[in-house]
């Protein structure tokens, strides 16, 4: 772990404009509580909707994985892309209709059973510029998509059971930063401090996935030089 932390490890990440990209829209939402008057609840509803562009993005992958595994790949993805489908749904689905519960505790109202595409809108509609962010995050992970996991052939290095994998970590890691600002916003009564134990706990986060995504970068590079000439 040291040496993955190491500084000149963390050099070599952030070298690349795209991870200094990535820490701006994980930073971002410090903007938003600065200067839009975010509150805990919008915050938790936009990584909320950040795990549903997680999933689509997931569900690209695992298909383009399938595509090199094919006949065998193709045929596996009629069974596990539905699957994945209905279970990452109902996973954030329930998710959802928890972020909706605290929402309510914390603007004082009392909560309502919401339907998938209403606990969207809901989630939309919870702050200004709502739709911007969740833009500028589909934005962010269709480039990575397109450069890292197409252009540069990652999905010739996994399988769509790994995919489909991946992405539950995030949400658990976010579940976990919920109870940790809501253990901050009672314990202190300081509801900032909670909102930003969110943020920098999701931004540590995407900086340990930024540094892994350099380290894999520069082993494929490293593959690439050491490999022998052909003859």
């Amino acid at each position: 772990m040291n040496a993955f932390f190491n500084p000149a490890n963390i050099a070599r990440t952030y070298s690349d404009p795209v991870a200094w990209l990535i820490l701006a829209v994980d930073l971002f939402p410090i903007y938003a509580v600065l200067v839009f008057g975010w509150g805990a609840a919008p915050l938790v509803f936009l990584y909320w909707l950040e795990n549903l562009v997680i999933g689509a993005v997931t569900l690209a992958r695992m298909m383009a994985t399938a595509m090199q595994e094919h006949p065998v790949g193709l045929i596996a993805m009629l069974f596990i892309g539905p699957f994945f489908i209905v279970h990452y749904g109902m996973f954030c689905f329930v998710h959802g209709v928890f972020v909706h519960v605290f929402a309510s505790m914390n603007t004082g109202g009392s909560p309502d059973f919401l339907g998938p595409v209403s606990l969207i809108q809901s989630a939309l509609n919870s702050a200004p510029h709502m739709t911007l962010f969740i833009l500028a995050i589909i934005a962010l992970q269709a480039f990575l998509f397109v450069r890292d996991f197409l252009m540069r052939g990652q999905y010739r290095e996994t399988t769509i059971q790994e995919e489909m994998m991946a992405p539950y970590g995030r949400i658990l890691v976010l579940h976990f930063g919920l109870f940790v600002g809501m253990a901050a916003m009672i314990a202190l009564g300081q509801p900032m401090l909670g909102i930003l134990a969110l943020i920098l706990l999701r931004a540590v986060w995407g900086i340990f996935l930024t540094m892994r995504r350099r380290m894999h970068l520069d082993r494929k590079t490293e593959e690439k030089v050491d490999a022998p000439s052909p003859i």
